[in-house]
């Protein structure tokens, strides 16, 4: 049998290296020493975990891949990381999958990999812990080719008998995996959107779009599970604050299951090494449905935001 191609490898390392990423996760919560510093403001803010788990993941997928160019969120030294925090398995389930064969060519220095080691921060500081996302995006030719998303909380309400945490991985032309697929009610409009970094903007965007609900959300891993899991009909935020790490991998899995992601004005994001990080045009996405919620947004909206 052919060995598995370079993207394939990549992912099942990458969900390996993501369930690491989360026993860190779940241990430096349980040291009770978070380790907080600010970065620009109290809304940004940066932990102990943020910077081990980044640590980790670099080094691991660095060590195995290294002609990969990887991006990490946190500006972190990559020579001092301890042999604990190395992560050199694989999911073998993923290998057993074969390659769609527009990536079967693709070579190491072809692919970017955008790493947010810690997505809901400012959640994960304030215990609202199922925010909480470890994000691997991995991209090629600048687009968003495979994702793997992992929350370390995911049933930590469920009680003592529940597995806690998961992880969700896909990769275009094969589809996404770990979670079920569910399309939000029909004719609801429930819209997710920011819970720490909220504005005029943001709230004027959403009041155009005349929905049923609107539940507030932490991290941009999170609020993409909500409309992958049928909890939300789409994900609006009218405003610069993501970044190209918050919507990698995220964007991965929910095309990979026929959703669609932009920015507010209907750009697609771009995944290239020189790319600026900044999103600063915001984010619209849905799994069903994008043309009706972006004909909705109103052009006051747009002209506010440049890409």
């Amino acid at each position: 049998m052919a060995s598995p191609a370079l993207l394939m490898r990549v992912v099942a390392s990458a969900y390996s290296v993501a369930e690491k990423a989360a026993t860190i996760v779940r241990s430096v919560m349980s040291t009770g020493d978070l380790g907080i510093v600010e970065k620009a403001g109290p809304n940004d803010l940066q932990t102990k975990a943020d910077r081990l788990v980044q640590m980790s993941i670099c080094a691991s997928l660095a060590r195995k891949f290294p002609k990969v160019t990887i991006i990490g969120e946190e500006d972190l030294p990559t020579d001092d990381v301890t042999e604990e925090l190395i992560e050199d398995g694989h999911c073998e389930e993923i290998l057993k999958k074969p390659c769609p064969a527009q990536y079967t060519g693709i070579k190491e220095e072809e692919l970017v990999i955008w790493v947010d080691p810690l997505d809901g921060t400012k959640e994960y500081t304030e215990g609202l812990l199922d925010h909480v996302t470890v994000l691997i995006g991995i991209a090629y030719g600048g687009k968003a080719i495979a994702g793997v998303i992992n929350q370390p909380y995911y049933n930590y309400e469920a009680g003592a008998g529940a597995v806690l945490g998961r992880t969700i991985w896909g990769v275009l032309g094969i589809g996404a995996f770990g979670f079920q697929l569910t399309e939000a009610p029909a004719g609801k409009h429930i819209i997710v959107t920011t819970r720490s970094h909220s504005s005029a903007l943001v709230n004027e965007c959403i009041s155009a779009l005349n929905p049923d609900t609107v539940i507030r959300a932490g991290g941009a891993g999170n609020k993409v599970i909500q409309l992958i899991e049928g909890k939300a009909s789409a994900y609006v935020f009218a405003s610069p604050g993501c970044k190209k790490w918050d919507t990698c991998a995220p964007e991965a899995i929910l095309r990979a299951v026929g959703g669609k992601i932009t920015d507010i004005r209907g750009n697609s994001f771009q995944y290239n090494k020189e790319v600026k990080h900044m999103n600063s045009a915001g984010v619209l996405a849905t799994l069903r449905n994008y043309d009706y919620y972006a004909s909705r947004i109103p052009n006051t909206v747009k002209e506010s935001l440049v890409p």
